[in-house]
C-alpha cells in the first residue's frame, strides 16, 4: 500500500533526527590540534626587540624593525629547451618552503635565446609570518653550514632600505632535498625584506635573529 504524505513526513523527520545525532558523535570525537608556537618567533619578541632598543636607541616598541616576508626567485632559462624543468623546480621550491610556488612567465620575446613573449622561465615563492619564521630557522642553522667553504655571508649586499639580498648556488643544502632524485643543480636568490629605514637597522636585525656574516673586523683579521 501507497504511504500517506503525513507517514512520508514523519519518516522524513525521523531520519532528519538520525543524521543529526550522529553528525555529534562524530564531532565529538574530533581532534584539535594545538598550533605549536614559532622558535625563532619567540626569540625576536624576547630577545632581538630589547637589544634592538637598547642599542639603537628607540624610545618605542613600535620602532624596532621587523622582517615583513622572504622573497625566494629560481631562473630556469634552460626551460626552454626542456619544459620539465620548471615541474622540476616547482616541485623542489615547494617542498623546501612548505607553500606552492608561482610560475614566472617571459614578459617579452628574445630572439637570440629562443624565448618567446609567455614562456615559463622562472620559479618564484613569497613567505610570510610563520612560515617565514620557520624557513629563515632551517636557513640559518641547517642550510648555511652545509654550504661549501663556507666562511660567512657578506655583509654588503643590502639595497640601501634595508633589504638583504644572497644568491644561493646550490638548492641540494636544503636537507629537504633528496640528492639522488636530484638531476639539475640549480640555484636561487634569497631578499630578506624588512622595514628598517637603514642597512645598519636590518644588519643589527639580521644579526639578533642568528645570520652569520662576515663583517669587516672579522675580514682584515682572516688577512
Amino acid at each position: 500500500m501507497a504511504k500517506s504524505k503525513e507517514e512520508r513526513k514523519k519518516g522524513q523527520e525521523h531520519e532528519a533526527q538520525g543524521d543529526k545525532k550522529e553528525k555529534k558523535s562524530k564531532g565529538g570525537d574530533n581532534f584539535v590540534e594545538k598550533k605549536v608556537p614559532v622558535r625563532l618567533h619567540e626569540h625576536y619578541r624576547e630577545k632581538v626587540v630589547p637589544e634592538l632598543i637598547n642599542k639603537l636607541k628607540y624610545k618605542n616598541i613600535m620602532q624596532a624593525p621587523r622582517l615583513e616576508n622572504i622573497c625566494i626567485n629560481v631562473g630556469v632559462g634552460d626551460a626552454v629547451n626542456d619544459p620539465k624543468l620548471i615541474e622540476k623546480t616547482v616541485e623542489e621550491i615547494g617542498t623546501i618552503t612548505g607553500q606552492a610556488p608561482v610560475v614566472v612567465k617571459a614578459k617579452k620575446s628574445v630572439s637570440n635565446f629562443k624565448l618567446r613573449e609567455g614562456m615559463n622561465i622562472g620559479v618564484r615563492v613569497t613567505l610570510r609570518n610563520a612560515r617565514m619564521y620557520e624557513f629563515l630557522d632551517r636557513f640559518i642553522n641547517i642550510a648555511v653550514p652545509r654550504i661549501r667553504d663556507f666562511r660567512g655571508l657578506s655583509d654588503k649586499s643590502f639595497d640601501g632600505r634595508g633589504n638583504y639580498s644572497i644568491g644561493i648556488k646550490e638548492q641540494i643544502i636544503f636537507p629537504e632535498i633528496d640528492v639522488d632524485k636530484v638531476n639539475r643543480i640549480s640555484g636561487m636568490d634569497i631578499t630578506f625584506v624588512t622595514n628598517a629605514g637603514t642597512d645598519k637597522e636590518s644588519f643589527e636585525l639580521l644579526k639578533g635573529f642568528g645570520v652569520p656574516f662576515v663583517t669587516r673586523e672579522t675580514k682584515e683579521e682572516s688577512k
